[in-house]
């Protein structure tokens, strides 16, 4: 590993919030100089989290077209122990192809490669990449790279572990306090641009508090979780 990766690495073991993460994916995504980095998990207990450089347009139109149902990434890294290249799997259905559309539209690469990772009691993890390249340049990216990434991966996989034991406190799921705040911004009719303004964090940051927020409330989308947590006095205006 180069000295700086070797920082990144250092400052990913010492993370403590989902803010840590999100900010060594940004630093990730510019020293490799790919579009985007993600890491996401589902832990022990189906509750789903992430973090990454995606664009909040992009996210949002995800969940509203419901992909997650049929994305090709996530069902080939189900099934799969080892790293893949993007196209290296299935795209081959109508919806598959209207999906791969859809995401260039919204500012993602013509390449990926993602790591699937499986802790204990069920939790599972990708580790994604993403960017613009030729086959050519991106198969010498990986055959350069592969080594770290997967070292890269694990790490953010033991750190998101470490997160689900400090939340097991045997009462279910609870809102950070960053999150609590991330989601009165919008109660408040604030939109994510002044939401992250007023807590003095990126946007990116703030769509990890949110989306973190939406699936611990089982909400269906960003409204849903607001009135959900109005509604159950998560959050008071």
């Amino acid at each position: 590993m180069t000295n700086r990766l070797e920082d990144l690495l250092s400052t990913l073991q010492a993370a403590a919030t989902l803010e840590d993460l999100q900010a060594v994916l940004e630093a990730l995504r510019d020293h490799y100089g790919v579009e985007h980095t993600v890491y996401h998990w589902v832990n022990s207990v189906g509750e789903r989290y992430g973090a990454g450089t995606y664009s909040a347009e992009w996210v949002d139109r995800y969940l509203e077209k419901e992909y997650l149902r049929m994305d090709p990434v996530i069902f080939g890294c189900f099934q799969r122990f080892t790293p893949v290249s993007w196209k290296e799997l299935d795209w081959s259905s109508k919806p598959a192809r209207e999906m791969w559309q859809d995401a260039l539209n919204h500012g993602l690469g013509n390449q990926g490669y993602t790591i699937p990772i499986r802790g204990p009691n069920g939790q599972f993890a990708l580790f994604t990449l993403n960017a613009s390249l030729s086959d050519e340049d991106w198969a010498h990216f990986i055959d350069e790279n592969a080594r770290d990434l997967m070292i890269l991966g694990h790490e953010f996989n033991k750190k998101a572990l470490d997160f689900e034991k400090w939340g097991d406190d045997g009462n279910g799921p609870a809102l950070s306090p960053r999150e609590l705040a991330s989601m009165s911004c919008l109660a408040r009719g604030m939109s994510r641009a002044q939401a992250a303004a007023e807590l003095n964090i990126s946007e990116h940051t703030l769509r990890v508090y949110i989306e973190s927020s939406r699936h611990k409330l089982g909400a269906m989308n960003t409204t849903h979780a607001v009135a959900r947590a109005l509604s159950t006095g998560i959050i008071i205006i």
